[in-house]
């Protein structure tokens, strides 16, 4: 996962206008609590890189996700941010329907879109809609609440 880009005018406005390395580590720690140890953010301008070691591959898109659904963010370099090996290997949960150990797909939300028609989409099924709604549960606060150009990943089923 190198450096992904996002819609610079879309997103939450979380820092006021001044987005800093500061802000964003808050955001992150806040949202994925103590799943990045050693967590440094650099911004610069519309880009922010991110590096650390992450308990497993969901937190890192997460921070990803997270960073770049900003407003004002163009790009999020996630090249530093480490996957620690014990949460490389891991195995899914027992009763997951999702490959949590496999790269996810980003997806960017277009205008018309719900969480239903994007399982759809992906997955074949619109009643999966809550398998998508878990796996971004800190960047979709409510089901209902999405919007275009917003960034939410899209892992993979068994």
């Amino acid at each position: 996962m190198g450096v992904f880009n996002f819609l610079k005018g879309v997103g939450a406005s979380v820092f006021g206008g001044k987005n800093n390395a500061a802000d964003v580590e808050k955001l992150l720690a806040e949202n994925l609590g103590n799943r990045i140890q050693g967590l440094k953010a650099e911004v610069s301008d519309a880009n922010v890189a991110l590096s650390g070691l992450c308990d497993c591959l969901p937190t890192k898109e997460k921070a990803i996700l997270l960073s770049g659904n900003v407003k004002g963010v163009e790009t999020v370099d996630g090249t530093k941010l480490e996957v620690s090996s014990a949460g490389a290997a891991a195995q899914p949960s027992a009763g997951t329907e999702l490959l949590e150990n496999q790269e996810s797909q980003f997806y960017e939300i277009k205008s018309g879109d719900t969480l239903s028609k994007i399982a759809k989409q992906f997955y074949g099924n619109a009643n999966k809609y809550p398998l998508i709604f878990e796996a971004n549960r800190e960047v979709i606060k409510h089901p209902d609440k999405i919007y275009p150009g917003q960034m939410i990943r899209i892992p993979k089923m068994k």
